[in-house]
C-alpha cells in the first residue's frame, strides 16, 4: 500500500462536509476499524472469536485523547468504516469524538485500495489497519494493530518519520 495514491472518492463524514482524502494537503492519519457496537445491542455473530475484531471504541477514544497533539502537529485525523454515517454519528456523539468518522458504506474506497476485510453473519467488515498519507499518497501503514488503544500514540510517533 505504501506509495499508493488514495482514490478520488468523496466520503460522508460525521462532522463537516464530505471528505475526499486524495485531495487533502499535508499529513492525514486514517484508522480503519471493523465496527462499533452500541450499548445493549449484541455484537455480530462469532465476534469474540475473530482476532482483532474488538477494540474499535478504545482505538477511537485513543485518537480523541491525543487529538490536541495531532492538531499541534498539523495532522488531520479520520476514522473509517463500512458503517453508514447515521450509525457512525451516534457513536461519535456518544463518545464525543472531535474528529470526523468517514463512511465507506458502499465499499468503493476500501475496494479501490484492496483493504483487507472479513465476514461474519453475512456482513463484511474492514480489518483494522491505520495509514498515514501525505498529499493523498500513503506513506506509512500499521497492520495489524495489536493494541488498538495505543494506535494513536504509535501513529503520532510515526508521523515524525513520514516523508
Amino acid at each position: 500500500m505504501i506509495g499508493l495514491r488514495l482514490p478520488a472518492l468523496t466520503l460522508s463524514a460525521t462532522i463537516g462536509p464530505p471528505v475526499d482524502l486524495s485531495a487533502l494537503a499535508g499529513l492525514s492519519v486514517v484508522f480503519c476499524y471493523p465496527w462499533t457496537g452500541r450499548p445493549g445491542l449484541p455484537n455480530p455473530p462469532d465476534w469474540d472469536a475473530i482476532p482483532g475484531a474488538h477494540g474499535s471504541t478504545p482505538q477511537a477514544l485513543g485518537f480523541s485523547k491525543l487529538y490536541p497533539e495531532f492538531v499541534k502537529c498539523n495532522l488531520k485525523v479520520f476514522g473509517l468504516s463500512l458503517q453508514d454515517t447515521a450509525y457512525q454519528r451516534e457513536f461519535a456523539g456518544r463518545c464525543q469524538l472531535p474528529y470526523p468518522l468517514l463512511s465507506d458504506a458502499g465499499g468503493q474506497f476500501s475496494q479501490s485500495l484492496d483493504l483487507p476485510w472479513f465476514e461474519t453473519g453475512g456482513v463484511r467488515f474492514l480489518t483494522r489497519l491505520t495509514f498515514l498519507a501525505r498529499d493523498g499518497v500513503i506513506r506509512q501503514v500499521r497492520s495489524p494493530v495489536p493494541v488498538p488503544e495505543g494506535d494513536a500514540e504509535e501513529m503520532l510517533a510515526e508521523a515524525g518519520t513520514a516523508g
